[in-house]
């Protein structure tokens, strides 16, 4: 049965804008950091078996990629609206001209974003996504994305705040072939041919498919194109066996023993670039002049730009100001800090949420709304009011920061 009318009534009510549910994903091969306020009671509440809750995904019309345990919703968020539900996914494929603008639905079909936290108690196994190439030979989408520390969540480091981000300068594909070979025969030393970065919260990283990486354990807001496509290049981590399925979880099954196909998924130039952090480490850019805006009671700034595919900005708010942004597309948001309005709702950071518990937090804003321009309002009179803003494909306010070798693709 259709959900048109409750979709147009949420829409309508919120003057263009509604509130999201949180949606939270489990990983069987990774530990829950227990920094996304989830009850720590509900940290397993899917079941041991499925793994504990690190992630919380925002503004999601893409399934997560579980095995064959996920529940069909897992990884789609909800509209919430006088009680009832219905998808994110369902609004935009029915009414994607009022949430999206015919534009960008004319030319990219929807919400082509994945945006998310993940936290975990250590590292995650070194690992790439696929580009478009070898993603869709098993019908997905290729995925690079983007990582910022927001400061609000990581008030503590965990086991690893380091990450390590392609290969050293130097290596060979023998070398990395080499590391495929000993997979079973404990750690498979894929590690001893990257180097590892220092995390910095209020910082991030662009991270383009092909390129292996193994995110350390601060919180990360993960701007992504809408794909769960990965494959894991490291045989142990922790001291806890990865296995050989994770690496070809997304590769054609005639390939899943063919090294010479799994070697050729990276992107060889750009995990050996001798000037790695240089060319993709972010330091956020303030919007527009940052005396301008903090006379006007606020502060803008990027905190993800360069690539055509998404970007994403930080909003803060001053105690009792209100201000009103404009922005040239629509976006998700999730509040970091503080509480108040954004347009005519009402908006605070929970302190502790029950799995399936509504929460006041997040939003997402559509096209007329975003250019119409949206007031936001800090209620209180101590605390910053936060929020995090993530844009898919096409923000025409971005066009100016990306970086030439993605124009140039």
């Amino acid at each position: 049965m259709s959900n048109i009318g409750l979709i147009k009534d949420a829409l309508l009510a919120g003057e263009g804008l509604v509130r999201l549910a949180p949606c939270w994903v489990p990983r069987s091969f990774l530990m829950p950091g227990g920094r996304l306020k989830l009850d720590p009671r509900d940290l397993y509440c899917l079941g041991a078996h499925r793994g504990g809750i690190d992630e919380r995904w925002f503004s999601s019309t893409t399934k997560a990629a579980n095995g064959p345990l996920t529940a069909e919703d897992e990884g789609l968020s909800y509209i919430d609206f006088n009680g009832k539900r219905v998808l994110l996914k369902e609004a935009i494929d029915t009414a994607g001209d009022a949430f999206l603008g015919s534009a960008v639905m004319s030319q990219y079909g929807g919400w082509n974003l994945l945006c998310k936290f993940f936290d975990n108690l250590g590292p995650i196994p070194h690992h790439l996504h696929q580009n478009d190439e070898f993603a869709k030979r098993v019908g997905q989408n290729g995925k690079p994305e983007a990582y910022y520390f927001p400061p609000q969540y990581n008030f503590k480091g965990n086991n690893f705040p380091y990450t390590f981000m392609g290969l050293e300068p130097g290596t060979t594909r023998d070398d990395v072939r080499r590391c495929l070979e000993r997979w079973n025969q404990g750690d498979n030393g894929i590690l001893d041919h990257s180097r590892a970065y220092r995390l910095t919260p209020g910082t991030g990283w662009q991270i383009d498919a092909g390129i292996l990486h193994a995110p350390g354990s601060l919180v990360t807001y993960e701007p992504q194109v809408n794909s769960d496509v990965f494959a894991m290049f490291q045989s142990m981590v922790e001291g806890r066996a990865v296995p050989w399925d994770l690496l070809v979880k997304d590769v054609p099954e005639q390939h899943h023993h063919d090294l010479d196909y799994l070697l050729d998924m990276l992107d060889w130039d750009a995990n050996l670039d001798p000037n790695f952090q240089k060319n993709r480490l972010f330091h956020p850019r303030p919007v527009s002049d940052p005396a301008a805006m903090a006379q006007e009671g606020y502060s803008e700034k990027w905190i993800v730009f360069s690539t055509p595919h998404y970007s994403a900005k930080e909003l803060t708010v001053s105690p009792g100001r209100s201000v009103v942004i404009k922005d040239a597309a629509a976006y998700g948001l999730i509040v970091t800090q503080g509480r108040g309005s954004i347009g005519k709702l009402e908006v605070e950071t929970p302190t502790l949420i029950r799995y399936g518990q509504m929460t006041r937090d997040e939003m997402f804003v559509s096209a007329d709304a975003a250019k119409n321009g949206v007031k936001v309002t800090n209620a209180g009179d101590t605390e910053d009011l936060v929020m995090l803003k993530h844009f898919g494909p096409g923000n025409p306010d971005a066009q100016p920061l990306v970086n030439p070798r993605y124009k140039a693709a």
